[in-house]
């Protein structure tokens, strides 16, 4: 299993980005994928799940303005986030659900993380 984030970076508070994680090593459009961000000295916060029929969960820290999608045929699953704060600095990460077609909700529902991609913003 390879998953490899990309397209952090600085962005002044209110604006956008859009990560990307490209899998590789498993049948994609079998397994729920999910991102998730983590602080240093804290926890990883699972912020949105998109799951094999391509509806999506979103922690109340993200929803309506982070947007999850996937593209089967590209092994690729996206992030798009708007509205970012400084709170949303942070080092993100893809995951892909421990077992086929498992409708992963919490970080334990996860078996891998990628290296992730960090984010950082700030004026």
């Amino acid at each position: 299993i390879q998953l490899v984030e990309s397209g952090g970076g600085l962005v002044q508070p209110g604006g956008s980005l859009r990560l990307s994680c490209a899998a590789s090593g498993f049948t994609f459009s079998r397994y729920s994928m999910g991102w998730a961000r983590q602080v240093p000295g804290e926890g990883l916060e699972l912020l949105t799940v998109i799951h094999t029929d391509g509806h999506a969960d979103y922690s109340d820290s993200v929803k309506g303005r982070f947007t999850i999608s996937r593209d089967n045929a590209k092994n690729t699953v996206y992030l798009q986030m708007d509205g970012l704060k400084p709170e949303d600095t942070a080092r993100y990460s893809c995951g892909r659900a421990e077992k086929p077609y498992l409708e992963a909700r919490f970080p334990e529902d996860f078996l891998s993380w990628g290296q992730g991609t960090q984010v950082t913003v700030s004026s």
